[in-house]
């Protein structure tokens, strides 16, 4: 498959989308990734209401237009997400990548699917699921 698949239009707009969802390093919570398939990193701050839900989110990219094609994927579904959602999503998206599982159910994934034939980029893929793993209270 040739990286023009890849990297369509529609992953470079969505890469190009991060610029609404601005790092910051005072929001109560904050966690990171990186991938060790190809070194991209992602930092995530995030708010929780009173519920423990997502409220508001940050990201601070250092990945390939996949990576923040998925971060912000990510960002447009997390607002209202519970960490165990996040855990089940991060699960399920691992689990397709692998070719053990349908696509997970988050809103646009379809977007990036063909990075599922490019091994080198599913850890950049996972940043934004696995920071906000890192960030969010587990009790």
């Amino acid at each position: 498959m040739s990286a023009a698949k890849l990297y369509t239009p529609e992953v470079l707009a969505l890469a190009t989308s991060l610029a609404g969802h601005p790092y910051d390093p005072a929001m109560p919570f904050t966690g990171q990734a990186r991938s060790a398939s190809c070194g991209s990193t992602l930092a995530i701050s995030l708010r929780l209401d009173k519920e423990g839900r997502i409220a508001a989110l940050g990201l601070r990219p250092q990945a390939c237009a996949v990576g923040q094609a998925s971060a912000a994927l990510f960002a447009a579904g997390a607002i209202g997400q519970t960490r165990a959602r996040i855990a089940e999503a991060e699960a399920g998206l691992c689990a397709w990548l692998a070719g053990a599982a349908p696509l997970p159910d988050w809103p646009g994934l379809a977007a990036i699917a063909p990075a599922r034939h490019y091994p080198a980029r599913h850890g950049a893929v996972m940043l934004a699921w696995r920071a906000a793993l890192d960030a969010l209270p587990t009790g």
